[in-house]
């Protein structure tokens, strides 16, 4: 069985590796898969930047959700999560409309959830309250698979960290029960509190983390290269900085992710210099944690169907405005953020993960 998945995932890298750039769709998902759609950091469709072929970068928001809405059946879609950075800049409305505009595309059609990214938030404050006007729990409140959200700080009010801004969903597919939790960047310890509740209530389902910051450089670059800074999980912050209350990825792990065994993987965004990354850790009770990093432009998502009959993930990287897959992505975090060649290969956007979706829950 190991054998074969190794020759299907070297058959894949070495036909997107030599095939000519012509459009291509993704073939249907296979009975008794399904597919969760990760989508990467949105904030410069949202702005109106990074056209893709013959799309403007608004076109290309509502392009990606669009192919989504279309595709579920065909891809037995059963939920998409977004890294955060909705927009670019947390206070224009304009931006905010164009999100919602696109997003609009699923709501009420395929269950979702969204991160709040360092560009969705006062990164000093924390207060996320036009997300909230946006995109505010009373907006999912008719939907049977929304679990609910943190309430905010108890000083702060909701405008910090409250209503929509941590959330949680419930989805069952193919008879495998997931709870999907949304932590916004660098979530404060009170934030953490309320999701090892979640995670501890749900610890008979197979978590999903999605957060904005957490993969990446592990130290800041400051005045050195980008691609000279080692990769990994983050230990710096960028929100949550008035009293210091922000966690960074590795804090987190230590509080939340490696303590429960149920938690089956983080997926993440922000750091559009890495573009994508993967790790696998093992969590305080032996279990396997696959640690995911996609923030690419040009119209790509990510694909990742769940095989439960062979144990298997199978994660693709596509884009619907370009109709192609992902073969590697340039570096544009170095010096003069200045492309500097290709730094992510094939196999950090096309790959297998092999996980036990069949047995029992870790931990129960």
């Amino acid at each position: 069985m190991k054998r074969r998945h190794f020759v299907l995932t070297a058959l894949l890298i070495l036909f997107l590796a030599v095939a000519p750039a012509m459009a291509v769709e993704v073939d249907p998902a296979p009975e008794g898969t399904f597919t969760v759609v990760v989508i990467p950091d949105t904030q410069d469709y949202a702005d109106g930047g990074s056209p893709s072929g013959d799309f403007t970068g608004q076109e290309v928001f509502h392009e990606m959700f669009q192919w989504v809405h279309d595709n579920r059946e065909e891809q037995n879609i059963v939920f998409v999560t977004h890294v955060g950075d909705i927009v670019n800049r947390p206070n224009e409305r304009e931006e905010w409309d164009v999100a919602r505009a696109a997003i609009d595309r699923i709501h009420g059609v395929i269950p979702y959830g969204l991160a709040v990214g360092n560009h969705d938030m006062n990164t000093r404050t924390g207060d996320s309250s036009v997300y909230q006007d946006y995109f505010g729990a009373e907006r999912y409140a008719e939907f049977d698979w929304y679990g609910g959200y943190y309430e905010g700080h108890p000083e702060l009010g909701p405008a910090v960290s409250g209503n929509n801004a941590n959330s949680y969903q419930l989805i069952t597919a193919e008879g495998l029960d997931f709870v999907f939790l949304h932590l916004e960047c660098n979530a404060p310890d009170d934030v953490l509190e309320w999701a090892d509740g979640v995670l501890e209530e749900h610890s008979d389902r197979r978590a999903i983390m999605t957060t904005h910051m957490y993969l990446g450089p592990v130290e800041h670059w400051g005045d050195r290269s980008y691609s000279d800074i080692p990769k990994g999980r983050v230990q710096w912050i960028k929100c949550h900085r008035e009293g210091d209350r922000g966690n960074n990825a590795e804090q987190m792990w230590d509080k939340l992710i490696a303590r429960h065994p149920n938690l089956m993987m983080v997926i993440c965004g922000d750091q559009r210099g890495t573009q994508a990354l993967r790790l696998q850790s093992v969590g305080w009770n032996d279990n396997i944690v696959h640690e995911l990093l996609t923030d690419i432009r040009d119209g790509y998502l990510r694909l990742m169907r769940f095989n439960p009959a062979e144990n298997r993930i199978d994660v693709m990287t596509y884009s619907p405005t370009l109709r192609l897959f992902c073969d590697g992505t340039e570096e544009t975090m170095s010096g003069p953020r200045q492309p500097i060649g290709r730094v992510t290969d094939i196999t950090q956007h096309q790959f297998i993960l092999s996980h036990d979706l069949t047995g029992p829950v870790p931990g129960n």
